[in-house]
């Protein structure tokens, strides 16, 4: 019975996994031809999708190569709890990731640790997901890393596990980009939200007026950033 259902909850995740990924690379598609702005890193150079696939293709060969199993879980109650714990931290993980990026709308690109890149006339976006915290799209990738390691237990999943720095990195000098880009808006936009865990009570924000001050509560979003309010400038961001 348990096997039976960790297969049946491991396809669904390869499906919102797969779902997640592809209408990412659609909208960077859709996005690709837009205006340029401020970079960093190689994305100042190449660009922005270049510098990701240079990052992202080794990533994805190590993790083809890893995928094999951990030492299996004898008992089926613990079994049974890995599987419910990961299914709920992985869609839940993949829902806000999708939810951060359509706020972040026109202002979705995506981003490396390598280097990032925002659009010309980049604006900041503090609704939705981006009220809460600065980087829902890192959160939510925490969350699904988190949940596939419980779920499909490969030394992969280990891998990727070892890898989460990388979006704190990433994330730091997309706000400096960020920062710089939009002065005093995402300042204040950054002192009153925090970057990863969500404050009880959300404190109330004042909108400054001035260069980059449409601040908005629109649906139109970033990947924070590009990914992320410009934020996850994959900066989703």
């Amino acid at each position: 019975m348990i096997a039976t259902l960790e297969q049946v909850v491991r396809v669904a995740g390869a499906v919102a996994a797969g779902t997640a990924w592809t209408v990412a690379g659609w909208r960077a598609a859709l996005e690709a031809r837009r205006p340029v702005g401020r970079g960093t890193g190689l994305a100042r150079q190449v660009g922005a999708a270049l510098t990701y696939l240079v990052g992202a293709v080794p990533y994805a060969t190590v993790c083809l190569l890893l995928w094999r199993p951990l030492p299996p879980i004898g008992s089926p109650a613990l079994r049974a709890v890995a599987l419910v714990a990961g299914a709920v931290l992985g869609f839940s993980g993949f829902g806000l990731y999708l939810w951060a990026m359509r706020r972040l709308g026109g202002m979705y690109n995506v981003s490396s640790s390598l280097g990032s890149q925002l659009y010309a006339g980049h604006r900041l976006v503090d609704d939705g997901p981006y009220a809460h915290v600065r980087h829902p799209m890192y959160v939510a990738q925490v969350l699904a890393v988190l949940g596939a390691l419980l779920v499909y237990r490969t030394w992969a999943t280990v891998f990727m596990l070892v890898m989460l720095p990388a979006p704190v990195l990433k994330a730091r000098n997309e706000e400096r980009l960020l920062a710089a880009e939009l002065g005093a808006p995402y300042r204040t936009y950054r002192a009153q939200v925090p970057a990863w865990l969500p404050a009880r009570v959300p404190r109330p924000r004042r909108r400054p007026r001035g260069r980059g001050a449409r601040v908005h509560d629109t649906d139109q979003g970033d990947a924070g950033g590009v990914h992320d309010a410009g934020h996850d400038v994959s900066v989703g961001r």
